[in-house]
């Protein structure tokens, strides 16, 4: 096994373990896949967030305000390109919710870019989230 392959098995493992944490409603491991400073950009919210801090109050928010709950997620059609210590992960997301408003399922493209930190660990530094059209 070449050194881009541990490393492309390494970024498919975080991602992994962020996407499994997400529908699971393990908060903090899902939070926890991000560096503190990593940017979101979400096609459901106006503002740019810098921060994983500003994710979670909106993400408190949701809650309080709208009743969010996740029921559950999974990603197929994904992507890993590897750029030294740095990785472009793009995939297709289905997340099936609870609002109150009822269930609803949402399907999604997504771009995570990723950072290998000082530890070895593979830590989300972007995320881009759009709807998918097909």
């Amino acid at each position: 096994m070449t050194e881009a392959d541990v490393r492309e098995a390494e970024v498919r493992e975080a991602v992994a373990r962020l996407v499994s944490a997400f529908g699971d409603g393990r908060l903090e491991d899902y939070f926890g896949s991000f560096h503190p400073d990593c940017s979101f950009i979400f096609h459901t919210t106006e503002q740019r967030l810098g921060s994983v801090e500003e994710y979670r109050d909106l993400w408190r928010r949701w809650v309080h305000e709208d009743g969010l709950e996740v029921l559950g997620c999974r990603t197929g059609n994904t992507s890993v390109q590897l750029w030294g210590e740095v990785a472009v992960v793009t995939h297709d997301v289905d997340t099936r919710v609870r609002t109150n408003d009822g269930e609803e399922d949402l399907s999604e493209r997504e771009t995570i870019v990723l950072a290998r930190q000082a530890d070895g660990r593979w830590l989300a530094v972007h995320e881009h989230l759009s709807p998918r059209t097909s």
